[in-house]
């Protein structure tokens, strides 16, 4: 027979040992948490790669400042059988005639002038790098924004394990009590059954909470792109910041949110685009060189009444100007600059929209903040009202002025008000990290830290 007082002691030896096994896991703080996934978080990995291309594109040879220089040699062979006929003389025929050439030159283009463009195009090429830059920004800044909700997720998994923890001391204090009324004779032998079976109701929900903590480690440790299997303990609590406050749909809260900075550069580079395109009615002036070496080898050849070996050589430069100026190309720079005109307008519309969804989702993340900080005076008080219950309720039922069934209900209702207030906590934190993601402050606690 299950017995119940070696299980109460068991379950407070294993409380004991809980500690020392915590303090043989890593230790894993929030700023801790935050470096390794920088470090290592694979989406921010990807971003600067990204990055790096822009950085290496972003260059005045890419823009077309720089000349073209190209070296070229060939070496050609043939071997062909010829018959020539003139007029009343007998046909020439030559057979297994062999022909081999050499050729090597160097050649050069250059731009000089072509409306502007080149200059257009290097400016692009630097927002186009700023952008980039931009979006590194905002991938770090939403990898931090989800590595501190996942890390404060495990918080919150781990104190409703404690939570369960202290309901299950109340279920074994329940269980050892009525264990000793039935062993004096106060007690029915159902009293003990269903003791028990409550007992092991809240060790089953033990069981499910440490699974829901198992798996918000996992989700954490993806975020920091190691190991999922990597044990740790999150050492620091949940504590909201009680100053944020909200002055309205203020854009200037918004204005380094790394999203509307490129929108605003997007705006930038749509300018350029109808520049450029204005730019190719203008003409193009450019310089051309080339140094070349041509050697050709003919064996056996006829010319006129000799026959022998034809052999020719040249060695020289070449050089020139190149002028064009496009007079009619189907209306096509016409639709280019429509075109772009239309990008720009698009672009701005783009930069309204983006600002008004921000405005919205700060609006929200503020009123939910504002709901949540209120919503957690509350339960912080009705929490030690629950701890009070569920102290008397228990040495009510030691002294049979309670039933079994009060008890259970003082019990689940301090577990239910410890879980909502972990909830509540965890909820207004998370709104926090959202204001400071989209007001990009993260990012600069992140520094600071």
């Amino acid at each position: 027979m299950f017995n119940i007082k070696k299980a109460a002691l068991l379950l407070l030896l294993l409380a004991g040992l809980l500690p020392h096994l915590a303090h043989s896991q890593d230790q894993l703080t929030l700023d801790e948490a935050v470096r390794i996934g920088l470090q290592q978080n694979y989406d921010i990995r990807i971003a600067d790669t990204e990055d790096e291309i822009g950085s290496n594109n972003a260059t005045l040879g890419n823009a077309g400042f720089f000349p073209t220089v190209t070296g070229r040699a060939t070496r050609d062979f043939s071997r062909n059988n010829t018959r020539n006929q003139f007029e009343s003389e007998p046909a020439r025929e030559i057979s297994n005639l062999r022909n081999n050439s050499s050729n090597a030159s160097v050649q050069l283009a250059w731009t000089l002038f072509d409306g502007g463009r080149m200059f257009i195009a290097y400016n692009r090429l630097q927002a186009l790098e700023k952008s980039g830059q931009l979006v590194t920004k905002a991938t770090i800044e939403n990898t931090i924004a989800d590595i501190s909700d996942a890390y404060y997720e495990v918080v919150r998994q781990a104190h409703k394990i404690n939570a369960l923890e202290d309901a299950i001391e109340i279920s074994a204090q329940r269980v050892a009590i009525t264990q000793e009324q039935y062993n004096v004779g106060v007690s029915a032998k159902v009293e003990i059954l269903r003791a028990q079976v409550d007992y092991n109701a809240d060790q089953s929900e033990l069981l499910r909470q440490q699974e829901a903590l198992q798996n918000a480690k996992i989700d954490l440790n993806q975020l920091l792109g190691r190991d999922p299997d990597i044990s740790f303990v999150a050492t620091d609590t949940i504590v909201v910041d009680r100053q944020l406050e909200y002055q309205g749909a203020d854009a200037n809260l918004l204005a380094a949110n790394p999203a509307l900075q490129r929108l605003q550069l997007e705006r930038e580079i749509a300018q350029y685009d109808l520049r450029s395109a204005r730019a190719l009615r203008l003409p193009t002036l450019g310089v051309s060189g080339s140094y070349g070496y041509n050697k050709s080898l003919q064996d056996p050849v006829i010319y006129g009444n000799i026959f022998g070996t034809n052999e020719s050589q040249r060695q020289g430069f070449n050089y020139g100007l190149t002028l064009s100026l496009p007079i009619f190309n189907g209306f096509n720079i016409n639709r280019q600059v429509q075109n772009s005109r239309i990008n720009i307008e698009s672009a701005k519309l783009q930069y309204a929209q983006v600002q008004n969804t921000l405005e919205s989702e700060l609006a929200r993340a503020y009123s939910r903040y504002a709901n949540r900080m209120k919503l957690l005076d509350l339960e912080e008080a009705n929490l030690k009202l629950a701890d009070q219950n569920a102290e008397i309720a228990v040495e009510r039922y030691r002294l049979g002025l309670l039933t079994a069934i009060e008890l259970r209900e003082a019990q689940r209702n301090q577990l239910i008000a410890s879980n909502r207030l972990i909830d509540i906590r965890y909820e207004a934190k998370a709104a926090e990290v959202e204001i400071k993601r989209l007001t990009s402050s993260l990012l600069q606690e992140a520094e600071v830290n």
